[in-house]
């Protein structure tokens, strides 16, 4: 019939979990910069500004407060 796991087999943690947390976030940093920047070029071409002012504040707008987010990831554990 079924096998029982037991206690020992109920609360095993689960190897890859920091991998797979820590790849999620560094896939949201790239892809909230990316996203912010690419916005802000488009802005930068419908205003016709030469120098890249939105791009380069949306993108680091974005990257702090991603940054921001993390650390308050962080510091709830």
């Amino acid at each position: 019939m079924g096998k029982d796991p037991g206690p020992s087999g109920q609360n095993k943690p689960k190897q890859y979990k920091p991998y797979v947390r820590y790849s999620g976030l560094a896939f949201q940093l790239l892809l909230t910069i990316g996203v912010a920047g690419w916005l802000g070029h488009k802005v930068d071409n419908y205003l016709q500004i030469r120098f890249p002012v939105f791009m380069l504040l949306l993108g680091t707008g974005a990257f702090v407060g991603t940054m921001y987010k993390l650390y308050k990831s962080f510091d709830q554990e």
